[in-house]
């Protein structure tokens, strides 16, 4: 029972990082009366995110490694953009680099019993099932599109249609929460929701 406690802190935990990088891009975003993109807003991202591949790798959860593998290497890359990656030690660098891929092979076993009930779920209609999974791809989608506009301009950017991209896909996980009455879902995306919306109004006056 100790040892599921402390699995679930490590959860909470990498949550903790991913509002804390809201909250902190939102209050800089607000001070400087433009949008900003911090370095602790993606250092907090890594460190969620890598504890995310630690709490899916202890609870056997392929979808959680699934769900953080693209924008890990984003944060890594927006890390680098803005010159933190470099004068990081080497094996930690390697450890880092890594750790996705470390997980995905310790359990990898589990994806075709993941993918198995995946698609058949009693308890989820497929079209629920499909409007979920859309709205999570959406807002997994938007760091690649952050990426391809930071790697056009040459500096780590957060553009509009990155926050575009995020309240639609906060929208539909927020519905998908409440059709589905879970609370986690609903509660975990409004804080962000509000701070998304935010953001398209400081991009629009600074302009």
């Amino acid at each position: 029972m100790t040892e599921a406690w402390w699995i679930y802190g490590i959860g909470f935990l990498a949550q903790a990082f991913f509002s804390a990088r809201i909250l902190v891009q939102w209050i800089l975003s607000e001070r400087a009366k433009k949008v900003v993109s911090p370095t602790a807003y993606w250092i907090c991202s890594l460190a969620g995110s890598w504890l995310l591949f630690v709490y899916g790798w202890l609870r056997d959860d392929f979808a959680i490694i699934l769900g953080q593998f693209v924008s890990y290497y984003i944060y890594l890359w927006n890390l680098d953009a803005k010159g933190l990656w470099k004068p990081v030690p080497f094996l930690f660098r390697v450890a880092l680099l890594a750790t996705p891929v470390a997980v995905a092979v310790a359990i990898g076993h589990n994806a075709p019993a993941f993918f198995e009930a995946f698609l058949r779920n009693d308890d989820v209609p497929m079209w629920l099932l499909l409007f979920g999974s859309a709205g999570q791809m959406i807002f997994s989608l938007r760091f690649i599109y952050q990426w391809y506009c930071s790697s056009r301009r040459g500096e780590s950017v957060l553009p509009a249609g990155f926050w575009a991209l995020s309240l639609l896909g906060s929208g539909m996980i927020v519905l998908y929460g409440i059709i589905r009455r879970d609370p986690v879902l609903i509660l975990g995306q409004s804080v962000g929701f509000i701070a998304y919306t935010r953001n398209l109004f400081i991009g629009k006056k600074g302009k």
